[in-house]
């Protein structure tokens, strides 16, 4: 049995017609039939009922029905692998992200690799926070990631995908709700809540920053292992947090308020990073991050 057996009975099965299916696949019906019958003499089973009037598919040929269309997806998926494999363009690249903030953008680069090259697959890390990325991109365990991040790290490079600005999430029933901004310096008596410290959250040291610059220390009286978490947590009263607008708009905000932070819409850069030794199917992925996530204008080179 090969693959132009499995084809020609796929095409009967489908058109019950063997006149239809010798048209389909553009030969006269005698070789079509011939062709058939070898395969049901090498499976030792009929295939089909065949009657003047009508061809029907036998149990055994229904049974073959499903194992048919694996051997053409097979062949087909081994064909665009070796295609692929000399254009480089194949194997598995591994990509670390955080946040609902994130989620838009690996969701683009998804749908453009699959659509583009089948023959990479995606390793997608979704709890991988800036400084445990960036140390995972040092140790070869990354090959890129996208991290809310000032520079590109030593040793890396890495271009600007996404450029976001920061706000206060306060819960809908806090005095400061419905402002159109306010300053860190009028948080010194709040309760905050976190990300926690082992996330190596790039927002948790940006809060922190920002509280000291303001001349307090954040008074922390929960921290969560993620933002889903931390906005349940500022919705039941237990404090307010710092994050992006990017991340907010991707998450539940039932009994939420958002509040820009003052200071001329400080931005947070995305970025998308990546070791400087690559592989083929990184380079490819990086080609078509290109296509779907595009560098904002005015932010090339930073």
């Amino acid at each position: 049995m090969d693959l132009h057996h499995v084809t020609a009975f796929l095409a009967v099965a489908e058109e019950l017609h063997f006149g239809r299916a010798a048209a389909r696949l553009h030969i006269a019906q005698p070789p079509l039939s011939r062709t058939v019958q070898q395969l049901e003499r090498h499976l030792g089973a009929p295939l089909f009922d065949r009657t003047t009037r009508r061809v029907s598919l036998t149990p055994q040929g229904e049974a073959l029905v499903p194992a048919a269309y694996d051997i053409v997806r097979a062949f087909d998926a081994a064909e665009r692998a070796v295609a692929y494999a000399g254009e480089g363009a194949v194997g598995t690249v591994s990509i670390g992200f955080a946040g609902p903030s994130s989620h838009p953008l690996i969701s683009a680069l998804a749908q453009r690799v699959r659509q583009d090259q089948p023959g990479i697959e995606l390793a997608l890390s979704s709890t991988t926070y800036g400084s445990e990325a960036i140390g995972q991109l040092a140790d070869g365990t990354l090959d890129m990631a996208i991290v809310r991040w000032d520079a590109t790290p030593p040793g890396m490079c890495s271009r600007v995908v996404r450029v976001d600005h920061f706000v206060i999430v306060v819960p809908e029933s806090h005095p400061l709700a419905g402002r159109e901004s306010v300053g860190m310096e009028e948080l010194v008596d709040e309760s905050w809540v976190f990300l926690e410290a082992a996330t190596g959250s790039s927002l948790r040291d940006t809060a922190m920053r920002k509280a000291e610059q303001a001349g307090f220390t954040p008074r922390i009286v929960q921290q969560g292992p993620d933002t889903w978490t931390l906005m349940a947590l500022v919705a039941a009263g237990v404090g307010l947090t710092l994050t992006v607008d990017t991340a907010f708009r991707n998450v539940i905000t039932t009994g939420l308020s958002v509040i820009p932070l003052e200071g001329g819409r400080e931005e947070a850069l995305a970025r998308l990073i990546w070791r400087t030794e690559t592989t083929p199917a990184v380079d490819r992925v990086l080609e078509l991050s290109e296509i779907a996530l595009p560098t904002p204008e005015g932010y090339a080179g930073l």
